[in-house]
């Protein structure tokens, strides 16, 4: 039977996920504020702005606390000279085996978060879909890609 993957992505990416979260939740703070004023304003029942904001704030903490802990608990990746291996998830987990004969290009982006923690993702393009590996420190992911690309270029040559 196969091993787990063994390498974890950066530690900075849960905190690069916990900000995301908290934009993303910020929607829902709005929301719950606009009941609130709503309440005041017109003669809707005072409860449905106190649900409102019990929701806004389970929420906050499902997308700051919750789900970037157990992202980043569950994110490993393998690469060898043959394959790329994932495992990731949330309430389901998935390893993805992507044979580096089948890797048509590969390149690191960065968004505003990810540049000013330093970290980069890895995509890794085959003929059917994309993969990502998060949140790597820039100079792991350019030896990742610098190595994906080596390899696939080599498995390529052999076909």
């Amino acid at each position: 039977m196969r091993q787990e993957p063994s390498r974890q992505i950066d530690s900075k990416a849960l905190k690069v996920w916990k900000l995301s979260g908290l934009i993303t939740s910020s929607i829902f703070i709005l929301l719950a504020i606009g009941s609130i004023v709503l309440a005041i304003l017109t003669p809707v029942p005072f409860w449905i702005s106190i649900l409102t904001v019990i929701a806004a704030l389970l929420l906050t903490y499902l997308f700051v606390v919750v789900i970037p802990e157990i992202q980043y608990r569950v994110w490993r990746y393998e690469i060898d000279e043959y394959e790329i291996e994932l495992k990731f998830g949330l309430f389901i987990i998935r390893r993805i085996l992507v044979p580096m004969v089948r890797v048509q290009h590969v390149d690191t982006k960065q968004g505003p978060l990810l540049r000013r923690y330093q970290l980069s993702s890895v995509t890794i393009t085959t003929a059917a879909t994309t993969h990502e590996i998060p949140a790597l420190d820039n100079e792991t992911a350019n030896q990742v890609r610098d190595f994906i690309s080596q390899r696939a270029r080599v498995t390529e040559d052999d076909v």
